[in-house]
């Protein structure tokens, strides 16, 4: 469903479109992300040696806010190029520059778009009635009755059993 077919492809470029929902998320043992959905265009430019992948994912997934445990919905627009280079054995050399194998038939794109969705997700995750402004707005506990302006009492409130002590304090110092 992920799949790319390669080999049939003619140099030059190629698009194709993906959606993921929560059956895509399903196909991930242990996912972060669970609930989701959007689309994905993948532009595949072809060379005789490389293959260049631009992916454009736009939806929403859902997350649990950090401060509150509600879950919300994200919304998800991000860029990303992944460099394919034709190679006699397959690795991994960095985050953006992959080796195949050159008899390679098809790829599967569904690893990376899952590994491009997770990058998307903020390190704090806030739900959106907590951000104002793209700022985090202030946690502070109220009630009803600390919302209204209070009185300022004028009379001396000091607890009784601080003024014996301080009888015995002044006491010791030579004062009354």
């Amino acid at each position: 469903m992920y799949d790319i077919d390669i080999v049939k492809l003619a140099d030059g470029r190629h698009i194709f479109d993906f959606v993921f929902d929560p059956a895509f998320f399903a196909m991930f043992e242990g996912s972060l992300l669970e609930n989701g959905s959007g689309q994905v265009r993948v532009v595949l430019d072809r060379t005789p040696s490389m293959l260049t992948l631009d992916f454009h994912l736009q939806g929403e997934v859902e997350l649990t806010c950090d401060r509150s445990l509600d879950p919300y919905m994200h919304k998800v627009d991000e860029q990303r190029s992944v460099r394919m280079k034709f190679g006699d054995h397959r690795e991994e050399l960095s985050d953006e520059l992959m080796l195949i194998e050159n008899n390679t038939e098809r790829i599967n794109v569904a690893q990376l778009i899952y590994e491009f969705l997770t990058l998307a997700v903020p390190m704090r995750k806030l739900h959106p009635r907590y951000v104002q402004d793209g700022e985090e707005v202030p946690f502070f506990f109220s009630t009803a009755e600390e919302e209204q302006p209070e009185q300022i009492e004028t009379q001396d409130t000091t607890d009784p059993r601080w003024s014996e002590l301080k009888k015995l304090k002044n006491k010791d110092n030579g004062t009354s």
